[in-house]
């Protein structure tokens, strides 16, 4: 049986400035449709965050209802969603009973029957030939009851041991270990944030799967594979290497833009993974950054060469310098007006004024200073993290848990 994984589309998402990146999701899901053909995969898994928001734009949904049609010329006999931290799971449960006569098998959140997240896939005979625990992200009501008057601490571990539970039962399941007993391979999904990993400013904090941060030793080794989702950096959990982040197939902040953007493809072979590969995704835009000097910023801005790519770049802009914002703003417009914007396209800019520090009456030195951050610089969460430094110490964990389940609920 050949599985290709693959997470963290967020179709529809808007970026810097409300930019669209349609025509990049658009270019990945046609190479992706092309890869299902070529590498004769037989079952696909999406491994949550198919949206970027729980109320998709009709583009999204018009891109993954015609990816799921496109994919019905192919060799994929069965495809796999289960929702994210970001989905809906509304939206996306609400055409699942009209998408499995399509062998489409969507998972939106953990149903009222807990058996219905076993999938038994059939092989190209016709007989049962993978056994799918397609868990979704794992929601505070899925896997605890709040306890009044329980310190942070104990919510943590309440939390952990409830999601490492949920995977427990999931193993524990009869047509699981009995089919895994008779030879078939186990495959588990998952949405959320593993302890060890390696995020990217671009991940909204899951307040559930932060605080649990379950270990690759809370998976059953019942299962042979466990493919998740919620990181965009593909990666190993706990060095193992059945248990793994595919990440996002395009780069969905500047914090991305050297991280490898890949699907894995797997192979099992007499009831176990016998072959995992990567196979690089190709970029439809480049994300770039020019930090430096104005001088340094300006050079990199007009010698930049965008071949290869059939969709402009966008940069992100930093200028160190001691000239004041308006002289960078309007050294750096006259710059901007002469790019050709189908190669290129500044969508952030940002000015650290260089500011020397000296006591009254000392001379001035010719040591660098130390940059300045203006308020635009930060993210909603550093400044709440700066607001808690007048608040008492001991309080301070708690409030930035709950600011973090607020901005997730937003």
């Amino acid at each position: 049986m050949r599985v290709l994984h693959t997470a963290d589309w967020h179709l529809g998402q808007r970026f810097i400035q409300g930019h669209e990146r349609t025509e990049e999701h658009r270019h990945f899901l046609e190479w992706l449709v092309q890869t299902v053909r070529e590498q004769q995969v037989e079952v696909l898994v999406v491994a949550g965050d198919i949206f970027d928001t729980g109320s998709p734009s009709n583009q999204a949904l018009e891109l993954y209802y015609s990816f799921l049609l496109s994919m019905r010329g192919t060799t994929c006999r069965d495809i796999v969603v289960v929702g994210g931290n970001h989905d809906s799971p509304a939206t996306l449960n609400a055409p699942a009973r009209l998408l499995r006569h399509l062998r489409v098998h969507v998972v939106g959140c953990v149903p009222d029957c807990f058996e219905d997240q076993v999938l038994v896939l059939d092989d190209a005979q016709g007989k049962p030939g993978l056994v799918v625990c397609a868990v979704p992200f794992l929601r505070d009501r899925d896997i605890r009851l709040s306890v009044p008057g329980e310190t942070a601490e104990e919510r943590e571990a309440r939390i952990k041991q409830g999601i490492a539970d949920h995977y427990s039962r999931c193993a524990e399941v009869e047509q699981v270990w009995q089919l895994k007993d008779l030879g078939l391979p186990v495959l588990a999904t998952g949405h959320l944030y593993a302890a060890g990993a390696a995020p990217s400013d671009s991940e909204r904090t899951i307040h559930v799967g932060n605080l649990g941060q379950i270990t690759a030793d809370h998976f059953p080794s019942v299962f042979d594979y466990v493919a998740l989702g919620h990181l965009h950096r593909p990666q190993r959990v706990g060095g193992r290497e059945h248990i793994r982040y595919s990440g996002s197939p395009i780069p969905l902040s500047f914090s991305e833009i050297d991280h490898p953007k890949e699907v894995l493809l797997l192979d099992f072979r007499e009831g176990k993974l016998a072959e995992l590969q990567s196979l690089p995704v190709p970029g439809a835009r480049r994300l770039v950054r020019f930090h430096g000097t104005l001088d340094e910023v300006t050079q990199g801005l007009t010698t930049y060469d965008n071949t290869g790519y059939p969709l402009p770049a966008w940069a992100d802009v930093q200028v160190h310098s001691e000239l004041t914002q308006l002289e960078v703003a309007e050294a750096l417009l006259n710059v901007i007006q002469e790019l050709d914007r189908r190669h290129l396209e500044v969508l952030a800019r940002r000015h650290f004024r260089l500011v020397k520090l000296r006591a009254l009456g000392e001379a001035e030195e010719t040591e660098e200073a130390p940059l300045t951050r203006s308020l635009h610089d930060y993210t909603a969460r550093e400044v709440f993290e700066q607001r808690l430094e007048a608040e008492p110490e001991d309080s301070r964990a708690e409030l930035l848990r709950t600011f973090d389940e607020l901005l997730e609920r937003m």
